[in-house]
């Protein structure tokens, strides 16, 4: 039957409009009501669909006491109802009595890629909105929204002469009833997360990585682009309220010049988008490293956990463990603390010092073998500028890969100054960084990619994790940037919540640059199913999917390397029978897992279409791994 063509005109009208919406700068929408302004900041969307599944951002002006607020929904429900914004400086306070100026919109469109993470290879695509304002005296300011189809997020923009910044009235007010997981506030990021709602929460402060479940979908707060021109940022909630207001880690934060504040972001969606988010990535500078040739992800065996001081301090013992990396083909060693604290400890004041320690003949016998050498050191011993100068270049020209720096323990000023040192120095040296007691990632690895992973995060190491804390921790910590979690040690049994095959299944779930292994050799050998599939695990993720979850609950993903997805999944409670949907593709896929069993680990294998549900028995607290690739006639296992 023939379209009328009033049907067909109407349709490529509809058409076209899309596409120009999809295409042009950002329009901020404006109205002017009884009590102020609304300008309105949405992602850019092809379709109408996607324009309702993504967030939009909503700044109001109020007339009366000139005060800003900004609110996120997602499809007309509420993510983040109207919170204060605002900043206050020694000349001005921009926290009330404002008056409009005027707007400017853009699109930002583009690409990058990076050398580890949830994805090799990602998409900028936001509107972006800078709203200008005035205080009566003639101070001026600008905030900055950016909205993307998972995320919002907003910063101060201010020109020189204003002073220091003595605080800022940024909050973000949720739902009362919203569910809560929350983490208190540590200097080293450290803590666990328990759930609650967001009014129901104790009073205290909280890590800026708080999740919270709205009737508009998920919303994980966050910050952005944080450097040493400020402060880093934590949360203060007061029981019986559901506002969470940004407080600085100090209390004046010196200025010298225009400022520009971090980006204060809301990462929002269903709960499958808050997890595969590379938003805080996408808001920071692109790389200043111009070739990253040399940073390169993988595997890790880490030697604290499986010897501890002693093996720190033994170069023979040093020497087995290269060995068997070697034989697992796994590309790097990590030797922790106690490398340069012996009784003989070289002098750094000593004009031979560089020639007193047994680092070099480890290093020499690792390269023989194909393994890189990672070294443990504290802040302490690069905390200046001659430190610096004579570790840095010692480590590069011995043949270290990299190097874990420990016991920063603080987001003031001061310390995220040296922070911007040690990366400039470390890329000019050619060492890549896990850092430890530290900060977590707010964008780092993207302007800073030999930064392959951060510790901020209550890990393999402690006694206290439970099995919520482990199935809360992807849709947290780890949505923000990699997370030196160290799964694997597999000999701390009682130590642990989980089981041995979701210790296995946190190797996946868990992203992280350097992926750093906590077992021992002998624990390895006696659990060869999990010894074989840690030999598999690649260097870095094509891609990232959740195939289920719910945070406190369970943790499913999949991730792609090439033409295999690796899959990896833990929960918390009773056992059950888990069905997973398998969201990898269409095609028949061979699927080969490992689950708990009555006398160890048990592998099975089926070939499945994609789309089909992967059943599993899980044990109280467990979990499983698995590898799919397509399947054809003559195909017997994935492993390769």
């Amino acid at each position: 039957m023939a379209v009328p063509i009033r049907t067909a005109v109407a349709a490529l009208c509809t058409g076209l409009a899309a596409a120009l919406l999809a295409t042009a700068p950002a329009r901020a929408e404006q109205d002017t009501g009884s009590t102020g302004h609304v300008w309105a900041v949405s992602a850019p969307s092809h379709t109408a669909a996607a324009a309702t599944r993504a967030p939009r951002a909503r700044v109001a002006l109020d007339d009366t006491t000139g005060t800003l607020s900004l609110s996120v929904s997602r499809g007309g429900r509420t993510v983040i109802e109207p919170s204060p914004v605002g900043i206050i400086t020694e000349q001005a306070d921009f926290s009330h009595d404002l008056s409009f100026l005027h707007r400017k919109d853009r699109l930002l469109d583009e690409q990058y890629r990076t050398r580890s993470g949830k994805r090799l290879t990602r998409r900028v695509h936001m509107n972006e909105s800078r709203l200008s304002f005035a205080t009566p005296a003639g101070a001026r300011l600008d905030l900055v929204v950016r909205a993307s189809a998972d995320g919002v997020a907003y910063r101060y923009v201010l020109p020189a002469g204003y002073g220091d910044v003595l605080g800022e009235t940024s909050a973000f007010r949720l739902p009362p009833d919203a569910g809560a997981w929350l983490s208190t506030y540590r200097v080293d990021n450290e803590g666990q997360f328990n759930q609650y709602t967001a009014a129901t929460a104790p009073t205290g402060e909280y890590a800026d990585q708080a999740l919270f479940a709205t009737d508009g979908g998920y919303a994980l707060l966050a910050e952005s682009d944080l450097t040493g021109r400020y402060s880093g940022a934590r949360l203060a909630h007061d029981q019986g309220g559901s506002t969470y207001r940004i407080k600085l880690a100090d209390d004046r934060v010196q200025t010298n010049g225009p400022l520009t504040t971090p980006w204060r972001a809301m990462v929002t969606g269903d709960l499958a988008t808050v997890a595969r988010s590379t938003f805080t990535d996408d808001l920071s500078p692109a790389s200043r490293v111009a070739d990253p040739s040399w940073i390169r992800p993988g595997t890790v065996l880490w030697t604290w956990l499986a010897g501890g001081r002693t093996a720190g301090q033994s170069l023979a013992a040093q020497k087995a463990y290269v060995d068997y990396a070697a034989e697992r083909h796994w590309p790097y060693e990590a030797v922790d603390a106690g490398w340069y604290f012996k009784t003989d400890a070289w002098d750094t004041t000593d004009p031979n010092w560089q020639t007193n320690s047994w680092m070099p003949q480890l290093v020499d016998h690792a390269r023989a073998k194909g393994v890189g050498i990672i070294v443990w050191i504290h802040q302490r011993d690069l905390d200046t500028p001659e430190e610096r100068a004579q570790w840095l270049p010692t480590l590069e020209r011995w043949g270290v890969k990299g190097v874990k720096i420990d016991f920063m323990n603080s987001e003031a000023q001061s310390m995220l100054q040296w922070y911007d040192a040690i990366l400039r120095e470390t890329a000019t040296h050619h060492l890549m960084i896990d850092f430890h007691g530290s900060t977590v990632p707010k964008g780092i690895q993207r302007t800073w990619p030999q930064v392959m992973t951060l510790e901020g995060v209550g890990g393999e190491e402690k006694r206290t994790n439970t099995a919520a804390h482990l199935t809360t921790l992807p849709f947290t910590r780890n949505v923000i940037g990699s997370m030196d979690f160290t799964p694997g040690g597999f000999q701390r049994v009682g130590m642990r919540p989980d089981s041995d095959a979701a210790e296995v299944g946190l190797t996946v779930a868990y992203e992280s640059g350097l992926q750093m292994l906590a077992g021992t050799p002998e624990s390895y050998d006696a659990r060869p199913l999990a010894r074989d599939f840690l030999d598999q695990i690649p260097a870095a993720w094509n891609d990232t999917r959740l195939l289920a979850g719910h945070p406190g609950q369970e943790a499913v993903f999949a991730r792609r390397s090439g033409d295999r997805w690796f899959l990896g999944g833990v929960y918390a409670g009773p056992a059950r029978t888990a069905e997973v949907p398998l969201s990898i593709g269409a095609g028949r896929w061979l699927v080969e897992t490992i689950r708990d069993g009555t006398d160890g680990l048990v592998p099975d294998r089926q070939v499945l279409r994609g789309g089909d549900t992967l059943g599993i028995d899980v044990v109280p607290n467990g979990g499983f791994a698995g590898i799919a690739c397509p399947w054809h006639t003559g195909i017997t296992t994935c492993y390769r």
